[in-house]
This record gives C-alpha cells, structure tokens and sequence, in this order.
C-alpha cells in the first residue's frame, strides 16, 4: 500500500468521489490473487468479502461498484501504476543476479474491429519467475523502442539480458552495457552482414577443436529434444565498435520428434557480451525460451488475460499490470507451503481468507 499511496488518484475531487482510490486498488490486488479474472469478478467478489475487507480498510462508502473500478482503470496512468510496481518490485525482492528475458506478447483480447490490440514488452527475472516491469508498444511502432524505455527503468548491473532477434540493435546493446549488464542476442536476417559474419565463423571451424559443444537430449510429454550448443569466441569475428564487448558467438541446433513426426533442423545464432560456454549458453536460451511457458502461457491460461474484452483506454495496460502483480506475489509468497500450480494457489486464496491475508501481507486494522 505505501507504493500505491505514490500514485496518484486520476479522478477530480469535484466530481465527489465516494471510494478511496488506494483502497480501490488494494481491493483489486486481493480480488485478482482470489482468482478474479475481469472488471465483473473483481466487483463481485468485493462484495462477497466486505466483511473481511472491513478488516484491514475503512470502506467508508462500502464496495466501489463494476462501473466505478472500470472507469478508475481507464484513467489511471499506467506509466505512475508501473512505477511503483517496480519501485515495489526492487523493494521485496532485494539484490538479484542472474538471467532477465525480455520478451513481448499481444493482449489478443483488447482489439476489435478499427482497434489494434495491444502488445506489452516484458522483463522476466527467468530464476524468481517474476515480472520485473512491462512497457506498452506503442501503435505506430514496435518492440525496438519500447525495449529501450523499458530497461532505462531497470537495474542491470550483473544481469544477462536476452532479447529476441527484434532486439538484436546496435543501440540497444550499447545501452545494456553503458547500464552494467551482459547482452545475449538472437541474431536474424535483421543483421545480414553480423549474421552471414557468424554463419561463416562456424563452418570455417566446422571441424575446429577451437569449438565448445555440447549436446543434450530431452524426453518428455512425448517429445523427444536433441540439441547441439557450440560457442567460439567473438574477437576477429564481430565488430566491436557495433557490438560493444562482444565476446561470445554461438549457435543452436535443435531437433525435435513428436510420436513418429521429426522436426526440421531449427538453427539460432547469438552474440553475447559475456564469455559463455557452450552449456551456458543452452542454459541461457532455455531460460529465455521459458518465458513462454513461465509467463505468456500463464497470463493467457491461468489469468485469462486473451480472453478479456476490456478496450477502452489504458484499462487494458493498467489490467495486465494488475495480473503481474498477483503472479509475482504468489512466486514470492513463502507463506503457503504445499505445492500446487499458479491456477489452484489462486483458488485456495480465495477460498481460505487467513491464506489469503498473510499472501497478502495484511494486518488488521
């Protein structure tokens, strides 16, 4: 709550507003962990829980109405409801090392008609499993420049930061080093001449005892993954006035058989600012690979977020936020032992209100 008292409240005063606009988002956080998916839940659910509500807010006009939390979602500036998610964010979970992948993803939902859906850039901290902090593409562009803004935001120092070929950007690299952080690049036909430089380097060394491979096979939900990582170093190899401290190449080729159906040989290419090993860098792409599974799959199965029809104004951007928020608390929560997925820690959170007091970290009034 001391986070969200930094945001400030987008409606007039003149317009005599009952609820209290921090409790209103209070009350949205616990309705979303309770498993409350849309504007509708969130509403309903309030009233269900006043009572408890009553326990830690004052409620001094009872529970604001659907139509209330939706207009309060529509003008809320997201660019403030970011902010202290990720002043919040920094304060809870302290120092940090490891992987961020940065990875975007379209809220299907939010489109229609004359109306583009919106597409959200997100940095996940791949060991926590959290949302660190998320920026809106804007219509008229891509994920080139909202990757810039978004980690302008970020502490990187010590962090490996993966992006997909889209990020693949001479600037974007630079920034990731001037901000004390390591690059790990996919590179794509939107580098031709880093690309075909790379490309190049591993078959000349095709047979070369200079390569660091590694090979691995995985089984599972019948599939079975063979892959092969190698690594080389970059110097000679890559610009590095382009590529500021560029260390690492590497490429990944994988192949997969689903039943009696093989797969194609899917190869990637990388650049990297840290010296990597071939294993590294395996561990490094499957990581970032993870953020479909860790994430997007998430949002879009366990929250709903493709399915929601809210449109209007920055209440699609606010939403997706407020579903972060929920997913972090619960990947941070230590309080509820038993292991159960995402989907049925939300359902006990709703059914049990001690739980869902103490995920919360509430304390009555």
């Amino acid at each position: 709550m001391s986070y969200l008292r930094e945001v400030d409240d987008p409606r007039k005063p003149s317009n005599g507003t009952l609820h209290d606009f921090v409790e209103m988002l209070v009350i949205a956080v616990a309705a979303a962990l309770s498993d409350c998916d849309t504007v509708e839940d969130i509403a309903y659910w309030a009233r269900a829980k006043e009572a408890w509500l009553r326990k830690f807010l004052l409620l001094t006009n009872g529970v604001p109405s659907e139509e209330t939390f939706l207009r309060v979602f529509r003008v809320l500036d997201p660019k403030q409801f970011e902010s202290a998610f990720r002043r919040w964010v920094g304060g809870i979970v302290g120092a940090l090392s490891g992987n961020i992948a940065v990875d975007g993803k379209t809220v299907r939902g939010s489109g229609s008609g004359n109306e583009t859906a919106i597409h959200m850039v997100s940095a996940f901290a791949t060991d926590l499993g959290i949302v660190l902090g998320q920026e809106k593409v804007s219509g008229k562009s891509n994920e080139i420049t909202a990757i810039p803004e978004l980690l302008e935001a970020l502490y990187l120092k010590g962090f490996l930061v993966s992006i997909d070929a889209m990020g693949c950007q001479k600037k974007i690299a630079t920034q990731i080093t001037d901000q004390g952080g390591d690059y790990l690049l996919a590179v794509k036909g939107n580098q031709p001449t880093l690309l075909e430089a790379i490309e190049t380097a591993f078959i000349d060394q095709h047979q070369s005892e200079g390569v660091d491979r590694q090979h691995a096979v995985q089984k599972g939900h019948g599939r079975i993954v063979g892959q092969i990582a190698s690594v080389l170093p970059a110097q000679g190899i890559v610009h590095l006035a382009d590529w500021p401290a560029c260390k690492t190449i590497g490429r990944i080729d994988s192949l997969r058989k689903v039943a009696d159906k093989e797969s194609e040989l899917e190869r990637r290419y990388y650049i990297c600012s840290r010296v990597l090993s071939a294993e590294q860098l395996a561990a490094a792409a499957r990581a970032h690979w993870g953020v479909e599974n860790r994430l997007h799959w998430i949002l879009d199965v366990s929250f709903g977020e493709d399915g929601s029809t809210i449109r209007k104004d920055n209440a699609p951007q606010n939403l997706s936020l407020l579903k972060k928020i929920v997913l972090n608390i619960i990947r941070l929560d230590t309080t509820n032992k038993t292991k159960a997925s995402l989907r049925l820690k939300r359902k006990a959170a709703a059914w049990d209100d001690d739980l869902r007091m103490n995920m919360l970290g509430l304390s009555r009034r």
